[in-house]
C-alpha cells in the first residue's frame, strides 16, 4: 500500500480502509462488514446511506451552498435553530450553529462572557475532573483530563479549577447513601465557590451522562438539582455539555431532562446530524439571551462555516425522521434490552468491573482485580485491544475505546451506542444474545475432537500392522499360506483395471467441450449481434452446461479447462448484460412530456415488441443463472439485468416527471396571499395523472420481459426516485398550506382525494406502491385532519382578537370571509367526507384529537363517496363554525359596544342575515336545510331583543299610569274616546304630567328614529327592526293619543305626532 499523505492520529498504525456504511454497518475495502455498534463516537443516530438526508444535502447545495453570516441567514439554518428551540418547551431562546463538537465549548466562554461584561469580575469556571469537552485549547482548559491536558498544560487558561465527578462506582463510599453522596459533592462544589470567591465564578460546566472520559457515567438521583441551586445561590451559569450524550442519545432529545433541571447553556453536535454533515451547536435560554439583547445585542463570536447550510440541512432532515419514525421511543424500549443484556452475559466476567448508561448509551469499565476494582496498567492498552479485536473477521463489530477511566492515565472503558434504529436481532447480536459465536466455536471444538480420535485410532492401526508384520517374519510363514490373500488381491486389480478403463471413457466424454471450446469461443468473441442471439444464447448455454458437467468430475486433468469455460461463461454473461444494456438505452428516451399524451388522450408509450422480445430472452437466461448461483432462492439482491432495467428507467420516469412536479409546487404559490385556492388551479392533478399514466405502462414493459416473481421488486425500484421526488413535492405542498390554512386548506383536501385515487388505481392494476404512496401523503392527510379544528379555533380567536367594532353596527369581513370558507369546502365535500367520517361527528372540537394518528393507510375509493354520514358530519361542522363565529362575535360586541346596546342588536342581525343569505345563495343550502332554519332563528330574536330594549324605555311614557294607580282609568276600544271629556275631569297637575309624556315621548321617539336611521343594516335587517318597532310601540302611542290629545287643544305644542303622522314615520323607517 501506497504511504499515507494522511497526518493520521497515530502515524505507525495501517488503518482500516472504510469503502461504503450501510444502514448499521460499515463495510471495509476487502469487503468485511462490520457492525457499528457505537455510532462512531457516538454519532450515527439514524444509521447510514439515508437517501432522505441525502436529497436534503443536495438540495441545499444546489440552492444556497454556503452563507456568509456576518451579513446573511438562510431558511435552513432558521428552520433548525426554531426546532431546537421549540423542543426544549420553551426554556430556551436561540441556538448558535457551528461545525464541529471541539467549537461549542469556546463559544461557551465567549457568551459568558458577553453576558457578565456588567460583572467584570466573573472570569473563572469551574469544571469537574475525568471530565472532556474537546481538544482546543479552550476546550482543554475546563476539561479535566489529565493525560489529554499534559502537552498542553502550559498552554492552558489559569482560571479553572475541578472538583469531584459524580461517579458512584469509584466515588461513592460503601455505606454512603445516594442522598449523602450527593450532599457530599455539593459540599465540595460550595466550598470550592468559596475558595475562590463566588463573585469571581462566572460559570460551572459538565456533562449530564460523562462520555469518553469515563464511559457512560450518569449521576446519582438528586445530583444536578443540588448542583443547580448551588449556581443559583451564587449567580452563577450552570452549562451543561450534551455534545456526546445528547439529541436523543440517552432516550430523551435532551440528557438534563430527566434531571429535572434546565442547564442556562447546553451545547450539542454529534447525533445532532448523525454524521451526515459536520455541525454541533449551543442553546442559551432567555435569562442569557435577555441579558445581550438588553445590552450591546451583539454576541462578539464568530466562524465562517457557522450555520452552514448544508450542515443545518442534515441535522434538520435527522431530527425530523427521528421524529417521525419514534425513534426516541425505540431508545428508550430497545436501551432497556441493551441493559439487561449487557449485565447479564457480562457482569459475572471476573474483568467486567461496572456496567452502565441510560438509552442507547452504555459503558463497560475493564478490571484487573474485581473485588477490589484495581485497574489494568495503562500500559497494557486493554480497551483499544479489545476495539481492535471486535474489528477482526470473527467478530465484525465496532466498539469505541475510553482510558484514564480511574485517574487520567490508568482505567480501561468502551462505549457501547448504537443508532437509534437498530432492531431486537441488531441488539442481541450486539451482546450476543443469540449465541452465534458460541455455536461456531462449539461447532471448531467439535472438529478438533473428531480429528483427535481419528488420530488415535490411526495411530493404533499403524501398530497393529506392524506387530503383525514382525510375527510374519518370525514364523517364515510359506508362500501357500500367503497365496490366498494374493489371489484376493489379483481379483482386486482386475476390478480396478475395468474402473479404470471407464473413467477414461467418461474423460473421453468431458473431453468434448474442450475439443468444441474454440468454436463457442468465436461465436463468444462474435457476440450477441453478429451471431444472432438466438445462436448466442445457444452457446452459452452448452458452455455452461459442460462448465457444470467438468466441476462435477473433479478431476484435476481438467482444471485448465475449467478456467477457461469458466472466462467464457463470464464474458458471455457479460457481454448479454451489455447488449440488454444497450438495446434498452437505444429504446429509452431521456425522457418525453406527459402532458402531450394527457390532453391529447393518447397511452403512454410502451417499449416495442422488437426490444421486448431480446430483452425478455436474456434476462430468462441471466436471472436463470443468477438464481441457481444463489442457490435456487434469488436471495434479496436483484439479477444484473434488473438493476440494469430499474437504473435506466427510472432515470427516464423522474426526468419525464420533474417538471410537473415543480409545477404542483410552484402553481401554489400566489400573488394575492389572501386569495383562497380554487379547486384545480394547481397542478399536482396533472402530476398524478402523468405519474399513473407512465408508471402503468412501464408495469406492461417489466411484465413482458420479466417473470411474475420479479415483477413487484423491478416495478418499486424503477419507481423509488419519481416516488421520492413526488415526497419532496407534498413535502413543499404541504409545508404552503401549514402556512396558509385559511387559504389553503382546500388544497390538502384536493391532494388527499388525489393521491388516493392514484394510489387505488395503481394497486388496483399492480398490487404494487400503496404503502410508499401512503407514506408520503400521510403528513398531508394529517394537516386536513387538523385543518377543521385549527379553522374553527381560528374562526373564535379571530373574533375574540378583535379590538373595535363599528359603532353603526356594520357587518365586518369576518363573518363573509367564515361563509365563504364553508362555501368553499362544499366543492371539496368528497375528501371532505372521508376525512371526516374517519374524525368521527364532533372529532374537530378538539385539537389534539383531530392531530391524532392517522397512519400511513390510503382510504378506498368507496370512502369517497358522499353518503348521508358524511353529508350529515359535514353539516354539523358547518353549523358548529356558525354557532362558534356568533358566540364570539356577541362576547366582543358586548364588550365593546356596551354603551350602544341597539348597535350590538344591529351588530348580530347583520351577521345572521349575511349567514343566511350566503347558506341560501350557495349549495350550503341544501346541506344544512332545516339545521339553518332553526339556528338562526334564535340568534335573531337574541338581536331582535337586544335592539328593541331601546322600545321598552320609549314606551314607559306611555303608561297610563294616572288613571291606573286612580282606579278610573278610561275605557279602550269598542268605540269612540272623547279626549276633551277625559281631561276635564283632570287636575292641572294631571294635565301638566301629560304634556310632559307627550314631550318627554316626542324627543326620546325623534331621537330612536334618528339612530335607526343612522344604523347601517342590511336591507331585511332594517325592514325587520322597523316592524318590530312599529309593533311594540304604535299601539300604545294610539291609545295614549286617543285619551289625551286634545291636552294641548290641536296646537302641536306637545301632542307632536297624530295616529297618521307617527304611522307614516314608521313606514319611513323600513
Amino acid at each position: 500500500m501506497t504511504k499515507s499523505a494522511v497526518l493520521h492520529r497515530h502515524l505507525a498504525t495501517d488503518f482500516l480502509v472504510m469503502e461504503r456504511a450501510e444502514g448499521n454497518y460499515i463495510i471495509i475495502d476487502d469487503g468485511q462488514k462490520i457492525f457499528d455498534a457505537s455510532g462512531g463516537a457516538a454519532v450515527g443516530c439514524i444509521g447510514w446511506g439515508n437517501t432522505r438526508v441525502a436529497e436534503a444535502i443536495n438540495k441545499q447545495i444546489l440552492a444556497a451552498p454556503y452563507c456568509s453570516t456576518i451579513f446573511y441567514t438562510t431558511r435552513v439554518q432558521e428552520e433548525l435553530c426554531r426546532m431546537l428551540v421549540d423542543s426544549t418547551d420553551g426554556h430556551m431562546s436561540r441556538a448558535y450553529i457551528v461545525n464541529s463538537g471541539q467549537y461549542p465549548p469556546p463559544a461557551l466562554g465567549s457568551l459568558s462572557r458577553n453576558l457578565m461584561l456588567s460583572k467584570p469580575h466573573r472570569t473563572r469556571f469551574i469544571s469537574r475532573e475525568r471530565s472532556y469537552h474537546g481538544i482546543t485549547l479552550g476546550a482543554l482548559a475546563v476539561g479535566g483530563h489529565k493525560f489529554r491536558r499534559a502537552n498542553f498544560e502550559p498552554l492552558l487558561m489559569k482560571n479553572v479549577s475541578q472538583v469531584s465527578p459524580c461517579f458512584e462506582y469509584r466515588g461513592k463510599g460503601p455505606r454512603e447513601s445516594d442522598e449523602e453522596y450527593v450532599q457530599r459533592l455539593a459540599k465540595e462544589l460550595d466550598d470550592e465557590f468559596q475558595r475562590v470567591g463566588p463573585e469571581t465564578v462566572c460559570a460551572f460546566i459538565a456533562e449530564p451522562i460523562v462520555g469518553a472520559a469515563l464511559g457512560c457515567v450518569p449521576p446519582v438521583h438528586g445530583y444536578f438539582k443540588a448542583v443547580h441551586e448551588i449556581c443559583q445561590k451564587y449567580g452563577a451559569l450552570l452549562i451543561l455539555d450534551e455534545v456526546m450524550c445528547g439529541m436523543g442519545r440517552t432516550g430523551t432529545l435532551h440528557a438534563w431532562e430527566q434531571e429535572g433541571v434546565v442547564p442556562d447553556i447546553q451545547t450539542i453536535g454529534k447525533a445532532l446530524g448523525g454524521g451526515y454533515q459536520p455541525i454541533a451547536g449551543l442553546l442559551a435560554n432567555h435569562r442569557v439571551i435577555g441579558a445581550i439583547e438588553r445590552g450591546t445585542s451583539s454576541f462578539v463570536h464568530g466562524h465562517t462555516y457557522q450555520g452552514h447550510p448544508a450542515g443545518c440541512a442534515a441535522a434538520l432532515e435527522v431530527q425530523r425522521i427521528i421524529k417521525e419514525n419514534s425513534l426516541l421511543q425505540n431508545v428508550q424500549t430497545l436501551g432497556e434490552k441493551l441493559s439487561a443484556g449487557l449485565k447479564k452475559e457480562l457482569s459475572d466476567h471476573p474483568n467486567v468491573g461496572n456496567i452502565r448508561g441510560r438509552g442507547f448509551f452504555w459503558g463497560i469499565e475493564f478490571v484487573a482485580d474485581k473485588e477490589s476494582s484495581a485497574p489494568f496498567p495503562a500500559e497494557a492498552h486493554v480497551a483499544m485491544d479489545i476495539c481492535a479485536l471486535g474489528l477482526k473477521k470473527q467478530y465484525g463489530i465496532n466498539v469505541y475505546p475510553g482510558a484514564g477511566t480511574v485517574d487520567g492515565a490508568r482505567g480501561d472503558h468502551i462505549i457501547v451506542s448504537p443508532p437509534y434504529n437498530v432492531t431486537d436481532d441488531d441488539v442481541e447480536m450486539a451482546v450476543g444474545l443469540n449465541g452465534s459465536r458460541h455455536a461456531a466455536d462449539e461447532e471448531a471444538r467439535a472438529e478438533v475432537d473428531v480429528l483427535n480420535s481419528r488420530l488415535d485410532k490411526t495411530t493404533q492401526l499403524t501398530k497393529k500392522i506392524q506387530a503383525c508384520l514382525g510375527r510374519l517374519e518370525e514364523t517364515g510363514k510359506s508362500v501357500r499360506d500367503v497365496a490366498g490373500p494374493l489371489t484376493g488381491e489379483t481379483k482386486r486389480l482386475q476390478v480396478l483395471g475395468n474402473n479404470i478403463e471407464s473413467v477414461v471413457t467418461a474423460i473421453e466424454r468431458l473431453r468434448q467441450p474442450a475439443d468444441s471450446k474454440n468454436d463457442e469461443e468465436q461465436i463468444i468473441r462474435m457476440g450477441p449481434e453478429k451471431a444472432g442471439l438466438s445462436n448466442y444464447l445457444a452457446s452459452i448455454k452448452r458452455l455452461t452446461k459442460a462448465l457444470g458437467d467438468m466441476k462435477a468430475s473433479n478431476l484435476r486433468s481438467t482444471q485448465q479447462t475449467v478456467s477457461e469455460l469458466q472466462r467464457l461463461v463470464k464474458a458471455g454473461n457479460t457481454q448479454l448484460e451489455s447488449t440488454f444494456d444497450k438495446i434498452l438505452r437505444n429504446e429509452t428516451p431521456r425522457s418525453i412530456e406527459p402532458l402531450h399524451f394527457i390532453t391529447k388522450n393518447k397511452s403512454f408509450p410502451t417499449l416495442l415488441q422488437t426490444a421486448l422480445t431480446p430483452l425478455g430472452l436474456i434476462n430468462q437466461f441471466v436471472s436463470g443463472l443468477h438464481r441457481r448461483q444463489s442457490d435456487g432462492s434469488g436471495g434479496a439482491d436483484p439479477s444484473p439485468v434488473a438493476k440494469i432495467y430499474s437504473e435506466i428507467r427510472s432515470q427516464y420516469l423522474a426526468l419525464s416527471l420533474v417538471n410537473l412536479a415543480s409545477a404542483s409546487t410552484n402553481t401554489a404559490k400566489k400573488k394575492n396571499p389572501d386569495a383562497i385556492y380554487r379547486a384545480g388551479t394547481n397542478g399536482i392533478n396533472m402530476y398524478a395523472q402523468a405519474m399513473e399514466g407512465l408508471f402503468l405502462a412501464e408495469y406492461e414493459n417489466i411484465c413482458s420481459i420479466f417473470t411474475r416473481d420479479d415483477w413487484g421488486p423491478i416495478f418499486q425500484a424503477t419507481c423509488q426516485a419519481s416516488l421520492l421526488e413526488l415526497g419532496r413535492a407534498l413535502r413543499e405542498l404541504n409545508n404552503h398550506i401549514k402556512q396558509h390554512m385559511n387559504t389553503d386548506c382546500y388544497l390538502a383536501y384536493e391532494i388527499v382525494e388525489i393521491i388516493s385515487s392514484l394510489s387505488n388505481n395503481l394497486e388496483s392494476r399492480t398490487g404494487e406502491l400503496k404503502s410508499s404512496l401512503a407514506g408520503f401523503l400521510k403528513p398531508v392527510r394529517e394537516t386536513a385532519k387538523s385543518s377543521l379544528a385549527e379553522l374553527l379555533e381560528d374562526t373564535k380567536r379571530r373574533a375574540m382578537a378583535l379590538v373595535q367594532l363599528p359603532l353603526d353596527g356594520a357587518p365586518i369581513p369576518l363573518v363573509s370571509e367564515t361563509m365563504q370558507r364553508l362555501q368553499s369546502m362544499v366543492d371539496f365535500l368528497r375528501p371532505l367526507s372521508s376525512i371526516m367520517v374517519s374524525l368521527g361527528d364532533g372529532g374537530w372540537k378538539s385539537t389534539a384529537a383531530s392531530r391524532g394518528a392517522v397512519g400511513d393507510v390510503i382510504p378506498s375509493l368507496s370512502s369517497f363517496d358522499i353518503g348521508a354520514d358524511g353529508k350529515d358530519i359535514f353539516a354539523h361542522y358547518c353549523t358548529d363554525t356558525i354557532e362558534a363565529l356568533l358566540g364570539a362575535l356577541e362576547t366582543r360586541a358586548r364588550s365593546l359596544l356596551a354603551q350602544r346596546k341597539p348597535a350590538i342588536g344591529v351588530f348580530l342581525a347583520n351577521s345572521v342575515c349575511i349567514i343566511d343569505r350566503m347558506i341560501q345563495d350557495s349549495e350550503l343550502a341544501p346541506l344544512l336545510e332545516g339545521r339553518r332554519v332553526q339556528m338562526l332563528d334564535g340568534w335573531r330574536k337574541k338581536a331582535a331583543m337586544v335592539y328593541t330594549e331601546t322600545c321598552k324605555d320609549l314606551s314607559v311614557h306611555l303608561f297610563d299610569v294616572i288613571h291606573t294607580s286612580r282606579g278610573q282609568r278610561p275605557t279602550s276600544g269598542g268605540g269612540v274616546t272623547d279626549s276633551s271629556a277625559i281631561l276635564k275631569g283632570m287636575s292641572s297637575k294631571d294635565k301638566e304630567s301629560i304634556k310632559a309624556k307627550f314631550a318627554a315621548f316626542n324627543a326620546a321617539f325623534d331621537d330612536m328614529c334618528a339612530r335607526h336611521r343612522q344604523y347601517s343594516m342590511e336591507r331585511e335587517v332594517r325592514q325587520k327592526f322597523a316592524k318590530d318597532m312599529q309593533n311594540m310601540i304604535e299601539p300604545l302611542y294610539i291609545r295614549f293619543w286617543d285619551r289625551y290629545h286634545e291636552v294641548d287643544k290641536g296646537k302641536g305644542k306637545y301632542v307632536k305626532y297624530d295616529k297618521a303622522a307617527i304611522a307614516g314615520i314608521f313606514q319611513s323607517l323600513y
